[in-house]
């Protein structure tokens, strides 16, 4: 099995990556339908054919749609919640043989029943590198990422964020004491804890990136996609291994790009507030070279 893993922080424009990807003819994946109703197109046998019909023309976020899925009920129904409700980073020490025999077994059926060279799967949050590098020893990683800016201010405007009830109610666990201290002299800011919130994941990512071989690992920055989304997802493409074809290039040509939300936390955030996000994020932006 040939499997592909988009990975990154959530709202670092994973989901478009995964979309477009997805559109050629040679990956299967989960769509949202097998998530929240199970019962039909069980396996997703025909994801990718309809897909690139017209029931895959109406992809917006939010909305009724068939588009592909990170799957988190239906892998939380039939795998483990582990893979959708971690109070931290999920490492190879994770890795139960209960666990690996499930998650091997859930992609494993999907991938056959779909019948195509390639299959691709999304996730945001956690790197969960480490996890699943273990249990799937040749799967690939594109990680995505998204000035910190952004997907702060992202962030703040989603209903799952859950830092406003604070850190012992989010998604990623308690602070630890030095970042706890940042967040108390921030005035408990709440943009100042989506930006800590944005440097936890990544350090989980730099911790995990480290034992993925260069040939298993592409990061990629968002804001380097939209700027140049051909030659960008030809690089995907050619890492993962497959051709740029015909069928491809006719849904990419109708591909709509836009850049007007890359700097909209500048208009979201007062000046105050960005300058909490920026004293944070300030080391983590100047090793992406985000000005």
């Amino acid at each position: 099995m040939n499997l592909v893993f988009i990975i990154g922080s959530g709202r670092c424009g994973s989901t478009l990556v995964h979309e477009i990807v997805s559109r050629h003819e040679d990956f299967g994946f989960i769509s949202n339908i097998e998530d929240n109703f199970p019962s039909l197109n069980k396996m997703g046998k025909w994801n990718n054919y309809l897909y690139r019909t017209a029931a895959g023309n109406f992809t917006t976020k939010g909305k009724l749609r068939f588009a592909p899925s990170e799957a988190y009920q239906l892998i939380s129904r039939e795998v483990s919640p582990i893979y959708a409700n971690s109070c931290r980073d999920l490492l190879a020490s994770d890795v139960t043989p209960w666990l690996d025999k499930r998650f091997r077994r859930f992609f494993e059926e999907r991938n056959n029943a779909q019948g195509r060279p390639y299959f691709l799967h999304k996730y945001t949050g956690w790197s969960r590198i480490g996890f699943f590098s273990t249990i799937f020893p040749d799967a690939k990683f594109i990680h995505i990422v998204r000035d910190g800016r952004a997907v702060a201010n992202s962030w703040l405007q989603m209903p799952w964020w859950g830092g406003y009830r604070g850190p012992e109610n989010w998604l990623w666990g308690p602070l630890p004491p030095d970042l706890q201290e940042e967040w108390q002299a921030s005035d408990y800011s709440f943009p100042g804890l989506a930006a800590i919130g944005w440097k936890i994941l990544m350090e989980s990512f730099h911790q995990a990136e480290a034992s993925l071989q260069p040939e298993r690992y592409l990061k990629m920055r968002y804001e380097d996609v939209l700027a140049d989304p051909r030659v960008s997802f030809e690089h995907m493409l050619k890492f993962i291994g497959v051709e740029w074809s015909q069928s491809f290039d006719a849904h990419f040509s109708r591909q709509v790009f836009r850049t007007d939300r890359s700097r909209a936390y500048e208009r979201d955030l007062n000046p105050a507030q960005l300058s909490i996000i920026e004293n944070s994020l300030g080391s983590l932006l100047a090793k992406y070279k985000y000005q």
